[in-house]
């Protein structure tokens, strides 16, 4: 082996790197935010959680990315720590069938059909395809499956160039002599987790020990201390992720850590201690590429079930060796290691966009109620709520700008623009909220009261506030098209009885029946209760927009006032039919 050999093998591993990397990348995009966005949602069955963290290992190629995300949920407060156990212990299992895909490259056949199983023979086909797929297809998703096939091939191909690296190691004295260096179980477990830990791939490490197994020189005796090592090793990752987190966010990356290590010690005295008694037959003899992928799983499965039914003492354990912070630590609203995920951030933005609209709603309601029943703790809450959603609204568009950044799918991107304008409109409506509880309290300063008549033209249009919120919340939270479409003819109606509060005042101004002074507070009521209509409309109107993918807010507007189709004219009629002012 010369200079040009280890040449050949640092390309191999860059290759490898890159091709796990660009699929990983892409693999995560193809499954969406469907698979991740379940994991807040987690119940107390172990097995359930055991499937998903095993399932979302194997879409997103990487046990590490799926750590980093654990730690990024609890650090937001999304996830609980207890939730996370099971994910961490299936996405060991998950992360295994990497090292199953890679010991093709050790098959062996003059059959056509068994041939074609080896990388080197179907790696070309398969890049063939995906740069079609990239090149030719106008579909986003289709160019991500083709970016799959290509990334695959090209780890594939990387795994092909490391193999041929080694193959002459097999001939050469020294790296005999070397080897006898991994005879001691300790330094097999230790130089397995320090080169994976720099190399920050597990999947990479046991694809370059497959690689040399091939040679014919590695046995079992000395894989099975490595890939141990190599499971350690990978926890690297999330222990550098795990810097500036909070106290249990940092315990996820513990919990992650004691699985490996204490997996690895009760295997190796399991293992170690049998051979003493037994002597297996098989520990020197050299190991295959495909005997390491099975080692790989049986160890992860095997720690599993060893530690499943010990999940609580895992959490106590790592509440132990990171106690409590005496001082209450300061809440993330959304932790920034959930851009490594873009799919599961936009569906977290979202999330946390519908805690916006439900507190703009409630802000709104106290304040409407608190016009004719002023309370100081009214006003508190509602100040509360305007803080809070300014807070928000600060954070989570920040965090948006950044997430659009990043390579997203076309409905992310659709969503992330349908947040950015919601915000804005679900911040100004407390901000209105707190407007109107001034008004109140200002009224009840100055000893101010409307009329009978006043009071009743306003509760009917409180009314109609009332259920244009509502709709347009729940039209957001579940994105119902159905629901959106009726807000706008509900917004024109509260445009109409706005006008009509205000065309009475005058008139009960001219009989003697109100004062001027009034007519201040009353002006300033109405428009803050016009523009609460309007923000509501902006966000059905970005509802509807992101459903029909391209469509411009204002030329929607402007075509459906214009065109009164039937659909609109009915549901204006009724909600003018239902929202009627009095008459004198």
């Amino acid at each position: 082996m010369n200079i040009f050999s280890i040449f050949t093998l640092c390309g191999g591993l860059a290759f490898f790197l890159f091709g796990m990397h660009v699929m990983s990348q892409s693999l995560e995009k193809i499954a969406g935010g469907k698979l991740e966005g379940t994991l807040k949602k987690m119940t107390s069955n172990p097995f359930k959680s055991l499937a998903l963290g095993a399932g979302i290992t194997i879409a997103v190629q990487s046990s590490s990315a799926v750590t980093v995300m654990l730690v990024g949920l609890v650090n937001s407060g999304i996830m609980r720590l207890e939730q996370t156990i099971g994910v961490i212990m299936g996405s060991n299992i998950g992360t295994t069938l990497t090292a199953w895909l890679l010991s093709t490259a050790g098959i062996k056949s003059d059959n056509v059909f068994v041939s074609m199983l080896k990388p080197e023979n179907f790696a070309p086909v398969v890049a063939l395809i995906g740069i079609i797929l990239i090149m030719m297809s106008k579909k986003k998703k289709r160019q991500d499956i083709g970016t799959i096939m290509a990334g695959f091939a090209v780890l594939m191909f990387g795994m092909e160039l490391m193999k041929d690296a080694v193959a002459p190691l097999a001939e050469t004295e020294g790296f005999t002599n070397l080897l006898t260096a991994f005879e001691n179980p300790f330094l097999s477990v230790l130089i397995g987790a320090v080169f994976t830990g720099v190399i920050q791939s597990s999947a990479a490490s046991v694809g370059i020990l497959q690689a040399l197994s091939l040679t014919g020189a590695i046995s079992y005796k000395m894989a099975i201390p490595i890939i141990m090592g190599q499971n350690i090793g990978t926890c690297v990752t999330a222990l550098i992720s795990s810097i500036g987190v909070n106290k249990n966010a940092k315990r996820v990356t513990v919990v992650h850590m004691l699985f490996n290590i204490i997996g690895t010690v009760v295997c190796l005295i399991v293992f170690y201690g049998l051979d003493a008694l037994i002597h297996f037959s098989f520990v020197n003899k050299p190991i295959g590429a495909v005997e390491i992928a099975a080692v790989h799983s049986i160890f992860n499965i095997v720690t599993t079930l060893i530690l499943l039914p010990f999940t609580d003492q895992l959490v106590k354990l790592a509440k132990r060796i990171i106690p409590e912070a005496k001082e209450k630590e300061a809440s993330v609203l959304l932790d920034k290691r959930l851009l490594f995920t873009p799919s599961l951030a936009v569906s977290q933005c979202r999330e946390r966009t519908i805690e916006m609209a439900v507190n703009a709603k409630e802000a709104l309601y106290e304040a409407l109620a608190a016009m004719f029943d002023f309370t100081e703790n009214a006003v508190i809450n509602v100040e509360k709520k305007e803080q809070k959603l300014d807070d928000m609204e600060d954070k989570l568009s920040t965090f948006l700008l950044e997430l659009s950044a990043v390579s997203l799918t076309d409905n992310d991107s659709r969503t992330v623009t349908e947040l950015l304008h919601c915000i804005s409109d679900f911040e100004r409506i407390s901000d209105h909220a707190i407007n109107m509880i001034e008004i109140g309290q200002e009224m009840k300063q100055n000893d101010q009261e409307f009329s009978a008549n006043a009071k009743a033209d306003f509760t009917t249009l409180f009314a109609a506030l009332t259920e244009i919120s509502e709709m347009t919340v729940k039209a957001f939270s579940t994105g119902d098209t159905a629901i959106a479409v009726n807000v706008e003819p509900l917004d024109e109606v509260i445009d109409d009885l706005t006008k009509m509060v205000r065309d009475k005042h005058i008139e009960r101004l001219r009989s003697g029946e109100c004062n001027p002074e009034l007519g201040v507070y009353l002006s300033d009521l109405l428009i803050n209760c016009e523009r609460v209509s309007d923000h509501c409309s902006n966000v059905a109107i970005s509802i509807i927009q992101i459903s029909k993918s391209a469509m411009n807010s204002h030329d929607y507007l402007s075509s459906l006032k214009a065109e009164r189709s039937p659909q609109f004219l009915e549901s204006y009629a009724a909600y003018g039919q239902k929202y009627r002012l009095a008459t004198k």
